[in-house]
């Protein structure tokens, strides 16, 4: 007969494996974490405990949480209580910790004292990848993305939100006020009295919920950005790409490796709009790589003249599209990318064939910036395409050429916004993947960015595994 697979007798006895090693087969990853902790000096990094005490009783070393850490992260177990689930049955885990099995409280505390030194810890794992050549192309994609916190967008307020509810709140008043006035012309009943009582708990619920309403518009209007979050008070409600959507959380911005899609800077911030992170995360990559010169590219959200000059006399040569912000070309009229500059000249030429010539220089916004005009405007045949007023004035900032050839190298390679999007929305997508539907734990902005380094900290470690796998990266580590 063939019946099934039988399993081993629970009850029976059993000398094998002779010890714990033999159950953690060598290509294991969770040997790598143990390795690269190890090699670590953790008392140089700042982790809190790293010498042992002389007196008292004896804590945890630091490097037993960071290894449980990085293979919680490594393995989408986040959270301080299933790690201390996870030490008393994984075997992977009892061999990383040694069968230690630190309580959930010690574990979250590891991780809200020392995110500084889990930061640093991060970094030196990016350069390790350096030291290995899986950075050797100076070239990255730079893009932002938002992460949720742990905080409802009803428990978000901003001051059109207060309007909107203030609106509703009204409307829920007359409503009922105009349903108690009817019950009044009612003869009265028993039925009627009840739903009278009701009306007026009702009216008293609405007013007291205008009390708390006028309380959070106090607090929104003192605030520097006219928003609060009443669970995590450092998130921020942030639009994201689908239309009157948005989420209230994080921006992370990151700087990816275009050849091995490994991350090589990121940031959280509470921002939204991307506009002001070109050149920090940039440089901040270009010091990672420690290169002379370094190719960036980023969609048009970081379109930013300043941002994009600063780049520019850093060595960092970016290649991006240019915002489509025109008015006139909205309005089906000729736009500013419609006038040739001729350099040689110093004037523009427009779609007639004439030409604008300089005429001034004025300061905007700490912008310098030249004048272009041409009286031919007046009697020209396709004035009705180009301007409204009596002439079309083209204004030119001093430093256009840097603008003008960023547009230029995407002209040139147009699959560089296509390369953009495959190399950095890759990372994005695995790490919200592992981190699931909400995607920070902590709160506040100093210990949601503790997690987001062990996150990227453990995506580029599955990178690098993939890549060269388990022994070479060993080998690289023990070096």
């Amino acid at each position: 007969m063939a019946g099934f697979i039988e399993g081993v007798d629970r009850g029976q006895l059993s000398l094998l494996p002779e010890s714990l090693d033999q159950w953690v087969d060598d290509s294991n990853s969770v040997r790598v974490i143990d390795a690269f902790v190890e090699q670590l000096d953790l008392d140089e990094m700042g982790f809190k405990m790293a010498e042992p005490c002389d007196l008292g009783r004896p804590g945890y070393n630091p490097a037993l949480h960071l290894k449980l850490y990085i293979y919680g992260y490594l393995n989408r177990i986040q959270s301080s209580r299933r790690l201390e689930r996870e030490c008393q049955r994984n075997l992977e885990v009892m061999w990383l910790t040694c069968r230690l099995a630190p309580d959930h409280k010690t574990i979250a505390d590891f991780r809200k004292d020392n995110g500084s030194a889990i930061k640093k810890v991060c970094a030196r794992f990016v350069e390790l990848c350096r030291q290995m050549g899986l950075l050797a192309k100076a070239s990255v994609a730079i893009d932002g993305s938002k992460f949720k916190a742990v905080n409802n967008r009803d428990k978000n307020f901003t001051e059109a939100k207060l309007e909107k509810r203030r609106t509703q709140l009204e409307e829920s008043v007359a409503r009922y006020l105009s349903q108690l006035d009817t019950a009044d012309l009612h003869d009265s009943s028993e039925a009627i009295e009840l739903k009278k009582t009701h009306l007026k708990e009702k009216l008293e619920k609405l007013k007291s919920e205008m009390q708390k309403l006028k309380a959070i518009e106090d607090l929104v209007l003192a605030s520097p950005d006219k928003q609060i979050s009443l669970t995590d008070p450092d998130s921020r409600s942030m639009a994201t790409s689908g239309r009157g959507s948005g989420v209230v959380g994080y921006n992370v911005q990151t700087a990816v490796d275009t050849e091995h899609h490994l991350i090589v800077h990121h940031e959280v911030t509470n921002k939204g709009n991307d506009t002001a992170h070109l050149a920090n995360t940039a440089k901040a990559a270009k010091a990672v790589l420690d290169v002379e010169e370094l190719e960036a590219v980023a969609d048009r959200g970081y379109f930013d003249a300043d941002e994009i000059k600063q780049c520019d006399d850093a060595g960092i040569t970016v290649t991006m599209p240019k915002r489509m912000t025109s008015g006139a070309k909205a309005e089906g009229r000729f736009g500013k990318q419609d006038f040739v500059y001729l350099a040689e000249e110093n004037v523009y030429r427009c779609p007639a064939g004439e030409k604008l010539k300089y005429h001034f220089t004025n300061e905007e916004r700490g912008q310098t910036l030249h004048r272009y005009w041409t009286d031919a405007c007046r009697t020209c045949a396709l004035k009705a395409k180009c301007t409204k007023g009596p002439q079309r004035r083209i204004t030119r900032w001093e430093h256009e050429e840097v603008l003008e050839e960023v547009q230029a190298r995407l002209d040139r390679n147009p699959a560089a916004m296509r390369t953009r999007r495959e190399t950095v929305e890759h990372p994005f997508g695995t790490m919200k993947m592992r981190m699931g539907a909400t995607h920070f734990l902590c709160k506040t902005l100093p210990k949601v960015a503790t997690e987001m380094a062990l996150c990227v900290l453990t995506y580029n470690l599955t990178r690098v595994l993939n890549i060269v796998g388990v022994e070479k990266l060993t080998e690289a580590i023990m070096a």
